[in-house]
């Protein structure tokens, strides 16, 4: 299982929000650059990145700030970015790429835009990843700010038909929060979606690692873990030794793009 340290940005700030709630912010780092080398150096492969000004559509000054941001981490020795959040645009999917992301979360075009996520799907293939956050079964966009009458089993189902096969899954509620996992949540939406997921959300012990690798490359493929990391709960070392090893994330890298997956996290936001 493929375990993704997360870098969610706001103005530059390497940040986490409680529950994707933008007043409930805490700042780790000012050099988000320097916290990706960090996570190199400890063993990552992977990092999910999530542009937090874009997806709560911030001002022009902080989303460049991101976007120098995003694009100076993608050029961080040894590590493969997947990176997410306000992606609404062909242009910016281009962009990201240009950079050189591996992968780009869609999060709220899914669901309001499927036709564009659809084109996007095709376009861009296995770099593709659907970002799809969720509060008590209900999809959230926006950044999580505001709701839709649809399911998550609903939107997942969807996938595959407009050509995506990679999905990163956040439970807002534990978002932030350290509550733990809900190992059971992933095998539903995988079995929904068709593939894996990576799990986003509530991880606070190396326990809620290892249940989630448990539970099979067929259900989950990777984790995002973010709070957990800075707070210092555990480390990045234990983390990937719980998930199965540093020996499954250099083989995921190596395979590129359509091996294990992301965002994800966003993200979007997540």
């Amino acid at each position: 299982m493929i375990v993704f340290p997360a870098i969610d940005l706001i103005a530059g700030k390497v940040v986490r929000l409680e529950r994707g709630e933008r007043s409930r912010c805490t700042v780790y780092s000012d050099d988000p650059v320097a916290q990706a080398r960090a996570f190199a150096e400890q063993g990552a492969t992977w990092v999910h990145v999530v542009d937090l000004s874009a997806a709560l559509e911030e001002d022009e000054d902080a989303c460049a700030a991101n976007s120098a941001a995003i694009e100076a981490i993608c050029r961080v020795d040894g590590l493969s970015v997947d990176v997410g959040g306000g992606v609404r645009s062909l242009k910016r999917i281009d962009e990201l790429a240009g950079y050189g992301a591996r992968r780009i979360a869609l999060g709220t075009e899914l669901v309001t835009e499927p036709g564009f996520a659809e084109v996007a799907a095709r376009g861009f293939g296995g770099m593709l990843v659907a970002d799809v956050a969720a509060r008590d079964g209900q999809v959230k966009i926006n950044g999580w700010r505001d709701g839709i009458s649809r399911s998550v089993e609903n939107v997942v189902g969807e996938l595959s038909e407009l050509g995506f096969r990679h999905l990163v899954f956040t439970d807002i509620s534990r978002d932030g929060m350290q509550t733990g996992v809900d190992a059971d949540a992933y095998r539903r939406v995988a079995a929904c979606a068709g593939f894996p997921v990576v799990a986003s959300g509530g991880i606070s012990t190396l326990a809620d690692v290892r249940a989630l690798a448990a539970a099979g490359p067929d259900v989950v493929e990777g984790c995002i873990i973010g709070r957990a990391l800075y707070e210092g709960s555990f480390t990045l070392a234990e983390a990937l030794e719980a998930a199965g090893q540093g020996a499954a994330q250099a083989g995921a890298r190596s395979s590129g793009p359509s091996a294990a997956a992301s965002g994800e996290g966003a993200g979007d936001a997540h």
